[in-house]
């Protein structure tokens, strides 16, 4: 099972009709998974901790699903090796007034943390052409008309070409880009759905709004589509992973951001001939301490 048989990079197109959503195919064992996740966590700590200390690259992970797909166990559970000080994990709500008076990008810059971190965006600018597209929500946009006024296939384009110009901008700043989208079947959504009713600890996770969304399942899943293929780049790929078994999906996880740091390889700070030198004498300060 290679992470590259899950990307988008504009290389292939993307049919979610085609795509499993348990990952069945590759006939993974479960416990054997679960053991390979687990191996990967303490090598996955020690390369952020050498980039946190290089801090001259950022690692940006955007993670775009449907509702109970599993973005925020993904998060906790490959996240739990990781030292937390190089960490910063950003969630996206409904924009506010104050967002939705400046260009949709605009929250989104600054959620970008600095070079050496690890940046988490549990949804992102990708809401601004997934949800705002299946619910026509730029139609009632206070903006000039030349902005609006204009075929939503316009409309669209427009904002998919300005995304993929600010993740080359990001890029060529010294950010790598993960794009991950957990691909859930709608039959697991209503099970965890189901659950979270049925579960006093989880009923703050449902809202009578999730099923309003799940009744849009097909216009959500052309919107991912739509945007998957037109912003997945080199610069930028997407994965789309199987999401009905979690263990499934936090081995993936797991592995693509493995596979990107082992790729960045980042190291720690070498000194200059001088200060080692004086590291000696540090030393002996100390070891006289009295």
């Amino acid at each position: 099972m290679k992470t590259k048989d899950f990307m988008y990079d504009g290389e292939k197109k993307l049919d979610l009709k085609k795509l499993s959503t348990n990952g069945k195919e590759y006939k993974p064992d479960k416990q054997k998974t679960i053991e390979k996740t687990a191996k990967m966590l303490p090598r996955l700590g020690e390369l952020q901790s050498r980039l946190y200390a290089e801090a001259k690259e950022g690692l940006l992970v955007i993670l775009q699903a449907i509702d109970a797909a599993g973005k925020d166990s993904t998060i906790k559970h490959v996240m739990s090796g990781i030292n937390p000080q190089g960490v910063i994990v950003t969630s996206f709500k409904q924009p506010t007034s104050a967002e939705l008076a400046h260009g949709f990008l605009w929250r989104i810059e600054k959620a970008i943390p600095e070079r050496g971190y690890i940046g988490i965006m549990n949804r992102s600018h990708y809401e601004d052409v997934l949800t705002v597209k299946v619910n026509k929500f730029y139609k009632s946009y206070n903006m000039p008309g030349r902005c609006i006024d204009m075929s939503e296939k316009e409309f669209f384009k427009n904002r998919y070409r300005m995304i993929n110009n600010y993740e080359e901008y990001l890029s060529l700043s010294g950010y790598r880009i993960i794009k991950i989208f957990l691909n859930v079947s709608a039959d697991k959504q209503k099970e965890r759905f189901l659950e979270r009713i049925d579960n006093p600890a989880k009923n703050w996770k449902f809202s009578a709004s999730d099923l309003k969304e799940r009744a849009k399942w097909d216009e959500y899943r052309e919107a991912f589509e739509d945007a998957i293929n037109a912003t997945g780049t080199k610069t930028a790929p997407w994965y789309v992973l199987p999401a009905d078994r979690k263990w499934l999906t936090r081995y993936l996880v797991t592995k693509i951001l493995l596979e990107t740091l082992e790729d960045m390889d980042p190291q720690f700070p070498k000194l200059s001939k001088e200060e080692t030198a004086k590291l000696g004498d540090y030393k002996t300060a100390l070891l006289n301490e009295k």
